[in-house]
């Protein structure tokens, strides 16, 4: 799935980084990946094992306990574990992007210490909560407040649609201080009045852990507010980042599914010979290979402006809404290839699809990553 020879652009390192993560994917989540869907099953100890193999805080410096990689290998990290399924690269997503970047990038040098090295092996689990239940799309008018009391705050409120939240350590939390700014802290588990019951019964990331965050109340100690950041500046940097790895992961879903359809069309006969061999299973099969190429490209550009520090959040939102888009347009395609197998848990396509409908919506919603492009182009807000 190299259609335009892609791999003579990256690194000799960046390649074998990549082959490893294929390797050990293909190895220990693939088989398992419809059990675990399908009984609404978390992966068992997914953050270790992501942390063996080094995929949590690839681009955190080594002294701080991640591999000081690139963001273009961190990229191609997240596609290989979305290749699985969209649950497993949002583990490693959350906790790279929005865990462990924001206490690297806006944290002291004690929390720094304290937090990510042990998040980085997956001894720590970390969520991150911006989303509230009366704000998406519009995380400026969050109503989770933080208030002084002596030597710490008080934080309440609720954050919900969260990855990781049943069963994180710790967790980024954004609210809002009674001088109005946008302040991030670090909840432990272990703070009275934190809880984080779990979100059940939903039709896609089954295998995901999601839940809420909600905060009676509980005792912040000054040492847990992250002092480099008092605005939405914040919690907007960590989504870049996650929006970054996620334009790569969705090209991993699709890669997932292109190449099932195709095997697929070369074994199943009808009319006497493969459904490969007729024109309209053909225009499938070329239209998905040009799309997933174009995003790759995408994604590979976008991968080299991020390495120099010049990726704009307008960019990034560019790469998240077309390749997920694309991802979810060759996942109904294949499906349709397969016919009534499509939809069954021997293959794959159908999961990712679902999947894909979450991974669509969050971090951002396709129609309003739509509107971060016309703002950029046009100088007019349209929200």
């Amino acid at each position: 799935m190299d259609y335009y020879q892609i791999d003579e652009l990256l690194t000799p390192e960046q390649i074998l980084v990549r082959d490893s993560i294929r390797n050990y994917v293909k190895a220990e989540f693939v088989p398992k990946m419809d059990y675990y869907a399908q009984e609404h099953q978390e992966i068992p100890d997914l953050m270790r094992k992501l942390g063996s193999m080094g995929a949590l805080g690839t681009f955190i410096p080594e002294n701080y306990g991640g591999l000081g990689l690139d963001q273009m290998t961190y990229g191609l990290i997240m596609q290989e574990l979305e290749f699985a399924d969209s649950a497993i690269r949002s583990a490693a997503s959350v906790q790279s992007s929005l865990v462990m970047f924001p206490i690297y990038k806006f944290g002291s040098e004690e929390q720094k210490q304290k937090f990510l090295p042990r998040l980085a092996t997956g001894e720590l689990i970390g969520a991150f909560g911006l989303t509230e239940p009366n704000h998406g799309s519009d995380p400026a008018s969050m109503e989770t407040k933080l208030v002084k009391d002596g030597n710490g705050y008080r934080l309440s409120g609720s954050k919900m649609w969260i990855t990781n939240a049943p069963i994180c350590d710790i967790a980024v939390v954004w609210a809002r201080d009674e001088e109005k700014k946008i302040r991030g802290v670090i909840v432990e588990r272990a703070f009275e009045g934190f809880t984080s019951p779990e979100t059940l019964n939903k039709w896609s990331l089954r295998a995901s852990k999601t839940g809420e965050l909600v905060f009676d109340q509980v005792f912040i100690p000054a040492e847990n507010v992250l002092p480099e950041v008092s605005s939405m500046k914040g919690p907007l940097s960590c989504l870049n980042s996650a929006r970054f790895g996620i334009s790569w992961g969705a090209i991993g879903a699709a890669m997932d599914c292109y190449q099932t359809a195709l095997n697929y069309a070369k074994e199943r006969k009808q009319f006497g010979k493969p459904i490969a061999s007729f024109q309209l299973q053909q225009k499938k099969l070329a239209e998905m290979i040009t799309e997933i190429t174009k995003a790759q490209l995408l994604s590979w550009r976008l991968g080299l402006l991020k390495n120099e520090d010049r990726a704009t959040p307008a960019q990034i939102s560019m790469a998240k809404r077309n390749n997920v888009n694309m991802a979810l347009q060759v996942a109904r395609e294949a499906r349709q290839i397969l016919g009534a197998m499509g939809i069954v848990g021997d293959y794959s396509i159908m999961r990712h699809m679902m999947n894909l409908e979450s991974v669509i919506t969050y971090e951002g919603t396709h129609d309003v990553h739509l509107l971060i492009t016309g703002n950029d182009i046009t100088g007019f807000n349209a929200f």
